[in-house]
């Protein structure tokens, strides 16, 4: 490798070197010049060294994911245009637990004090009185912020549930493919959720309802758990062609993507307390949210009698009244 050509230095200070001249103390300031030469070039040497390229060491980047599940930003304002005054409520609650904190410190003092000095005893009995009130404020406050933080919280954890079902995909035909919020304002979806041989014996019992169960825009979706695609059969008759492609159309969304669907009904039996072989149903209002759930068959009597139609003179007046939401 060939040598790298050396960097002259002007070295300030150090005085001309003239041998033609006579030059008091010479020897001492030819070793000043050889000091500043020595320490320039040590100085240029670090200078390499720092301008090489430094290697890289691969870095161990460790990610800690966090139990609790992450709320959106859409549960949180469907949170709030459900209850909109829980905020104003939750903030008058820590005011006055503030409140009364701030007057139990005071009387706490001047309790203090009155018990010191026994002039002021006959003040002990009114700063009791006015300390026991201030012990209570804060406590029934405090509990009544508790438990309107245990219901917001509770809430939202319900719609972050509705809303991971409502992005689960549902095939309508060979050609579409649509969300379950997709459906709002347009069908209530009952899904089902067990071994094939349950799926098909629901789909024989709502036959006698078929008519009522179209009329209130009921739809199912049928998820066979044990991997078995469901078989439903439909009579080729011409006098019963129009029940028959109503239940066709009663029976026609199939779930997709099994996995998402599995995960979503798991994580739901599991906070419900059922056992994961359990076959459930779960039925969703006009708006999307869930108004029934249950293990077992669902009641196709009961969907007939609690839910309106969605035509006729009381289409769209109760669409939001298809029972309380759980």
């Amino acid at each position: 490798m060939a040598s790298a050509a050396q960097p002259s230095y002007s070295l300030i200070g150090c005085p001309s070197l003239n041998l033609d001249k006579k030059c008091l103390g010479f020897s001492r300031h030819l070793n000043n010049c050889r000091k500043f030469a020595f320490f320039f070039s040590n100085v240029d040497q670090r200078l390499l060294c720092k301008v090489q390229p430094r290697r890289l060491e691969p870095s161990l980047i460790t990610c800690f994911a966090s139990n609790k599940p992450e709320i959106s930003s859409t549960a949180k304002i469907r949170s709030e245009v459900l209850s909109p005054f829980r905020s104003v409520r939750m903030f008058f609650y820590l005011a006055f637990v503030a409140s009364g904190a701030l007057g139990g410190l005071i009387a706490t003092t001047q309790l203090i004090a009155a018990l010191s000095n026994p002039s002021r005893a006959a003040e002990v009995p009114d700063i009791l009185k006015g300390l026991g009130i201030d012990i209570g404020a804060v406590s029934v406050f405090a509990l009544l912020y508790y438990r309107e933080n245990t219901a917001k919280n509770a809430q939202l954890a319900k719609l972050s549930r509705e809303e991971s079902l409502s992005n689960l995909r549902i095939r309508v035909d060979e050609k579409r493919i649509l969300p379950v919020s997709a459906f709002r304002g347009i069908a209530r979806l009952v899904i089902l959720a067990g071994p094939a041989s349950f799926i098909a014996d629901s789909f024989k019992s709502s036959e006698p309802f078929t008519d009522r169960l179209v009329e209130r825009g009921v739809l199912v979706v049928p998820f066979a758990t044990d991997g078995n695609s469901p078989s439903f059969e439909f009579e080729d008759s011409e006098e019963l062609k129009e029940i028959i492609a109503k239940r066709k159309r009663l029976w026609q969304l199939a779930p997709v993507y099994a996995t998402e669907w599995s995960e979503w009904l798991a994580e739901q039996k599991k906070l419900a307390g059922v056992s994961p072989e359990s076959p459930v149903y779960l039925s969703l209002r006009m708006d999307g949210r869930v108004r029934g759930s249950g293990v077992g068959y669902p009641p196709w009597n009961a969907f007939v009698a609690q839910l309106p139609p969605v035509k006729g003179m009381w289409s769209g007046l109760l669409d939001g009244m298809d029972g309380r939401v759980l």
